[in-house]
């Protein structure tokens, strides 16, 4: 197992990628952002989840690069951005999108998000359409009404998303997990995963680290807190405009097409044969390839 007091610094995880990236930070709606920035052409915002960072998109960077201006970023409470008490909420947070966007000199972008990244380019879709270009949803849609009636007492042989009751809790995951969050990465990976070694032991340290702190750990259970309050604005939003490319592991497949067929119509709806939920680390030709020939006008 790694040793994450020897994980490289963000600047040196950026300069290991192909496509001259750096690592910057972002004074940007009353938070600081951190990014990783590399490549030429059009803007192309990568947005990652729990328990992961900016890095959950290394695979693919590279090949984007080539085609885009990518600015992979850690979202508020993630990785090296600012950890606030509040605005965990996706609307807030795709706000912050929009104002990095602008410091960065864009009027318009496309986004590709995953997991809690995929629910903030939905709000920021559904918010800020006249600054979305086209919009990737990766194995994740924005909460909703039925979210309510997830269960946490599984029948035998039932999947049970029970991170979504434990990161409810305020206080104690951060005591339970301070400096031992590689068992939580190592469990929520091998659950979601078609094959666990798709994600190495260094990467696994690498999100390990970033998750280790109580103020890490407090931040980003806000953003599953924050669940109710985006159901909420989720009512208001209609149908959404820009483009979506919905991308999906087989067991997401058929939910998310349920679900796109009211809310985005003329969304595409994609399986990744072979992948579980970690669509970019696990199957990375597969994902860079659609996203080429989704974000290439």
């Amino acid at each position: 197992m790694a040793d994450v007091t020897s994980i490289p610094s963000d600047a040196e995880l950026a300069r290991s990628l192909d496509g001259d990236f750096d690592s910057r930070h972002a004074e940007v709606n009353g938070i600081d952002l951190h990014y990783v920035i590399g490549g030429q052409g059009d803007p192309l915002f990568l947005l990652g989840g729990w328990p992961q960072t900016w890095w959950q998109f290394h695979k693919i960077m590279p090949t984007l690069a080539r085609r885009h201006q990518v600015i992979a970023v850690d979202l508020r409470g993630m990785g090296s951005s600012g950890k606030p008490e509040a605005g965990y909420d996706k609307r807030t947070m795709a706000g912050d999108i929009l104002a990095l966007a602008h410091l960065l000199g864009h009027a318009r972008v496309d986004i590709a998000g995953h997991d809690i990244g995929a629910t903030v380019a939905y709000s920021f879709a559904a918010n800020h359409p006249e600054a979305a270009g086209r919009i990737a949803l990766l194995d994740v849609l924005h909460p909703e009404e039925s979210w309510f009636k997830f269960s946490v007492l599984p029948r035998p042989g039932q999947f049970v998303a029970w991170w979504f009751a434990f990161n409810q809790l305020r206080g104690l995951p951060e005591k339970l997990l301070e400096g031992r969050s590689r068992h939580l990465v190592d469990a929520m990976l091998d659950l979601l995963v078609a094959d666990p070694t798709a994600i190495s032991d260094f990467d696994r340290a690498v999100y390990a680290q970033a998750y280790s702190t109580p103020e890490a750990i407090r931040a980003s259970n806000g953003w599953y807190q924050a669940f109710a309050q985006d159901i909420e604005d989720e009512k208001g939003y209609g149908f959404l405009t820009p483009p979506i490319l919905a991308l999906t592991s087989p067991h997401t497949y058929e939910p998310a097409r349920t679900t796109l067929a009211r809310t985005a119509p003329d969304a595409k709806v994609v399986k990744v044969d072979g992948s579980g939920h970690f669509l970019a680390e696990e199957q990375p030709d597969a994902v860079a390839q659609h996203l080429t020939a989704f974000f290439t006008r």
